[in-house]
């Protein structure tokens, strides 16, 4: 059964439900929550719990009484345990929001009145800052996603590790390929008719595929400056971890399959391939051996499925060429990035 608001509530977001999905983020939770309480402007909040074996379950009842709290039955992932979760939420507006994040006064307000305002937006991020420093903008969603013409992602303030040091240079409001899963709010009735998050991915770039296709199906993804949020990051798996390694490249085969254009497909794929094989090669070379096996193991997995994510390409439909999406450069980010030196976004000549 899902749930309903309350009648009683009020406040500028009264329409929006915050949905924090946790596992295992008890330290996170008594840390940031606080904050997405004292800055909600009238906003549900509910922690789903993707079967913790902490003390997070006691931790909310115990600390957070005036916080909803949703037991999912086991740890389904970021993709399927967010799509399980918000099935059961009846408000018109979601945030999805990692619980390593800090929200800042007023964050909320912006990202929600640009949807007011613009019914074509289904889904728009704040700018997003690393906690640590937050002079730097953070590695998930900084400025805003982009995605090249092979749909290696990128951001405004970040490419690959090279992270920018925020100057305001990004603060306008603009589309773009895809908005962060860090601190993502969505339309409800855009999330439904595109039944959310891809279960397959499990975790990492599931929101670039949701935005993808987003994209594909008429709506605009966006990013507002006018909002800030501060992010831990790397929470669930380090940048070095071979499992994260796997599911980057598996699923970065598959949303480029799953989503681009039929006359651009086979040659972005066979593209992909070689730059997948010379990542893998680099990892052999450096002896990390844990990622050049995860690479290879990523495209056993794309091909032992391919059946899966062929009937999955059919149900994206249409698919939208390079130059018909916000957000693209139709350049390469990876011959810019290791070929060209390019380490800012402003270097790309994107306008």
């Amino acid at each position: 059964m899902a749930l309903a608001p309350s009648a009683a509530r009020v406040g500028v977001c009264a329409d929006v439900a915050i949905v924090i999905l946790n596992w295992n983020g008890a330290a996170f939770l008594s840390r940031f929550l606080p904050g997405v309480i004292t800055h909600a402007d009238g906003a549900r909040i509910i922690v789903a719990d993707n079967a913790s074996t902490d003390d997070s379950a006691e931790v909310l009842s115990r600390d957070f009484p005036q916080v909803e709290m949703m037991l999912l039955e086991r740890n389904f992932g970021f993709c399927e345990g967010y799509n399980q979760a918000l099935a059961q939420v009846d408000s018109d507006f979601f945030v999805l929001l990692n619980s390593d994040v800090e929200v800042t006064l007023g964050w909320l307000r912006p990202l929600r009145a640009l949807l007011e305002a613009q019914p074509r937006v289904a889904a728009v991020q704040p700018k997003i800052l690393a906690a640590a420093d937050p002079t730097y903008f953070e590695y998930a969603g900084a400025g805003g996603g982009y995605l090249d013409r092979l749909a290696y992602p990128f951001c405004r303030g970040r490419l690959f590790d090279t992270l920018e040091k925020d100057h305001g240079q990004y603060d306008d409001p603009r589309p773009v390929a895809w908005a962060s899963g860090a601190c993502l709010l969505v339309r409800r009735s855009a999330w439904q008719t595109l039944g959310g998050l891809e279960p397959a991915f499990f975790a990492h770039m599931e929101e670039i595929d949701f935005c993808w296709r987003l994209q594909n199906a008429g709506h605009e993804v966006w990013y507002h400056g006018g909002s800030a949020v501060h992010h831990v990051g790397g929470g669930t798996l380090p940048k070095t971890n071979p499992r994260k390694t796997f599911l980057n490249f598996r699923n970065g085969l598959a949303l480029l399959y799953k989503n681009a254009a039929p006359s651009e497909l086979l040659w972005a794929m066979w593209q992909r391939l070689v730059l997948d094989g010379v990542a893998g090669l680099k990892f052999l070379a450096s002896g990390e051996f844990g990622n050049f096996w995860a690479v290879l193991r990523a495209h056993f997995s794309f091909y032992g499925a391919f059946g899966y994510w062929r009937q999955r390409r059919k149900a994206a439909r249409p698919h939208l060429r390079v130059g018909q999406r916000a957000g693209v450069y139709k350049g390469s980010v990876v011959w810019a990035y290791f070929a060209r030196g390019k380490r800012k976004f402003s270097e790309l000549g994107i306008h």
